[in-house]
């Protein structure tokens, strides 16, 4: 089985330019090849299209071969691939998995929680909390999203800290990822009676010496009152792993919910849509149909023992995709 994977992933090397230049192809990787409707255990290069058609109805240059190198391939109707934007509510602490975005998008997922330089940062995609390359550091991120009610400065729980730039329509991407760093959050109103009653009387002494500026007690809270470091109904995340063929997986998303699905395709070229705009990703991971618009962001994670293996970014209507957690990590230089 190992043997037949690495000589798949050296086939795929060489021939996914030529495939992915084809028209109607969105998506090469490595799976198992279906047949009659039912998966075998032969592995094969999987070619994903907008909609499957005969090859007689296909210019000859557009035509998939049946086999590379005595590799075999698979082609099958996926539809167009979109990046992921739109549970919805404001919680606090904030946990992975719930409504999150940039004051300029509609709603994402907030994946989990990370660290860089021992402070805490909300892991997510840059296209939910970067707004597709077009924010700045520093930027509010609101808990929940715009689109959820998400009001800034009310809802701000993390600044935009990094975000790994999209290519788009140029050089190869790995990742569509971003972090925000936690920040303690200013609640309007005295968190005690006591500096309440002593801002009243100071109040009152600014205002008999004319004095238009007025004292307002605010609580102040700590960062553990905004970080819930856990993934909502999955539970504590703390190591990573790879995915592999056929491994079950789980996430939990703002639009979706608690999902499970399967890992299709490894080392995967994708063709994403970002509305008026498209960009290529190398070494990704395609499963099972697990999410909608909104979901983007979500960490997903291995079924049976929590074990993070990527980043869910884009899909369409019968696949999912995501970036390999290991890219991800890597690039932004984050930790548990």
């Amino acid at each position: 089985m190992a043997q037949h994977l690495e000589a798949a992933r050296a086939v795929l090397a060489g021939v996914k330019r030529d495939l992915m230049r084809k028209a109607n192809v969105v998506a090469v990787g490595i799976g198992y090849k279906t047949a009659g409707g039912v998966q075998s255990e032969e592995i094969a290069i999987i070619c994903s299209v907008e909609k499957k058609l005969p090859g007689a109805d296909l210019p000859a240059a557009d035509r998939v071969p049946d086999s590379f190198q005595g590799i075999p391939t698979d082609v099958i109707e996926t539809g167009r691939i979109v990046a992921q934007q739109d549970p919805t509510g404001k919680i606090r602490p904030v946990p992975g998995g719930v409504s999150v975005g940039h004051r300029a998008i509609t709603a994402g997922t907030l994946g989990c929680w990370v660290k860089k330089n021992g402070e805490f940062h909300a892991l997510s995609n840059n296209h939910v909390l970067a707004d597709s390359n077009r924010a700045s550091i520093g930027d509010a991120i609101l808990q929940p999203g715009p689109h959820d009610s998400g009001v800034y400065p009310r809802d701000r729980i993390a600044e935009l800290s990094a975000f790994i730039p999209i290519q788009f329509g140029g050089p190869d991407n790995l990742v569509d990822a971003a972090i925000a760093r936690a920040v303690e959050v200013e609640n309007g109103g005295s968190g005690c009676a006591f500096a309440g009653a002593i801002a009243r009387v100071l109040n009152r002494g600014a205002a008999a010496a004319g004095r238009k500026t007025r004292l307002k007690p605010v609580k102040i809270s700590a960062i553990e009152d905004v970080v819930r470091n856990e993934i909502l109904n999955i539970g504590v995340v703390s190591e990573l792993a790879e995915a592999t063929l056929g491994m079950e997986v789980k996430k939990m998303g703002r639009t979706t919910g608690l999902t499970f699905g399967a890992v299709q395709q490894i080392d995967a070229t994708v063709k994403v849509d970002y509305g008026n705009q498209s960009a290529f990703f190398v070494d990704q991971i395609i499963t099972t149909d697990m999410s909608q618009g909104g979901d983007s962001g979500s960490a997903v994670v291995a079924k049976n023992d929590n074990k993070l293996v990527a980043l869910l970014f884009a899909g369409s209507d019968t696949i999912t995709v995501m970036n390999r957690i290991q890219n991800v990590f890597s690039a932004l230089g984050i930790t548990f």
